[in-house]
């Protein structure tokens, strides 16, 4: 599902220091995978490199089949329909209801409205948000706003969901909500990608923790703990 190996990544044409420094992994279909590693360790270069907002310097790069190495740039929407993202910021569009922000990620893919009507609904439901289609992000909790975010990067049915940091601006009950619905997305069997800080979120959910430090895979544990 998502292959790296010996990737390395740097910025600028005279720097020695590697934001990735020849690291190779490998995440199997349907699994949750938590990355951590403080800032600047390259969890976020990393999540760039995935989905090609940037190319690595050295090494290569399998995701879903294709080979980033071939892969052309009028492509890379393709390869992005089996990528959602979730940030910790939500980037939701604030002059549009619930059901419109989960929509306009099939309008860009060029669904019909019949197919919006009868795919978004589904979503709504999966995400709990049931009854607040018509309200608009600022009307929501973070929490609530974070499900809508987490809604429109799955209803397109992707492979791979990236969240980073998703939690970093949610009190503690509303993290655990979006930690489990993380976790009912994983069973219906997407590929889970989660980076975060949450020291008590990675040790209580015993999955697979990846630690990066400096560029440099220094840990992969299967059912791994953090401290920071």
């Amino acid at each position: 599902m998502i292959l790296l190996d010996r990737v390395t990544k740097t910025y600028g044409k005279n720097s020695n220091k590697s934001a990735l420094n020849r690291i190779s992994l490998h995440v199997e279909p349907k699994e949750f995978v938590i990355i951590v590693g403080t800032s600047g360790a390259g969890k976020s270069t990393l999540l760039k490199l995935l989905t090609r907002e940037e190319k690595p310097t050295s090494g290569k790069i399998v995701v879903g089949g294709i080979d980033y190495d071939t892969l052309k740039d009028r492509h890379i929407p393709l390869l992005r329909r089996k990528i959602g993202v979730v940030f910790q910021d939500f980037k939701l569009l604030p002059q549009r209801t619930v059901f419109e922000n989960i929509a306009f990620a099939l309008e860009i893919a060029g669904m019909t409205g019949h197919e919006i009507k009868n795919t978004v609904p589904k979503v709504i439901e999966l995400v709990g948000l049931s009854g607040k289609e018509k309200q608009f992000p600022h009307q929501l909790s973070g929490g609530e706003r974070q499900r809508v975010a987490i809604a429109r990067a799955i209803v397109r049915q992707p492979k791979i969901l990236i969240a980073d940091e998703p939690t970093g601006n949610l009190d503690p009950k509303h993290s655990w909500d979006i930690v489990r619905l993380l976790e009912k997305i994983n069973k219906y069997g997407t590929t889970v990608l989660l980076t975060t800080h949450n020291v008590e979120i990675v040790n209580k959910l015993k999955r697979r923790v990846i630690t990066l430090d400096h560029g440099k895979i220094v840990s992969d544990q299967a059912q791994g703990s953090y401290r920071q």
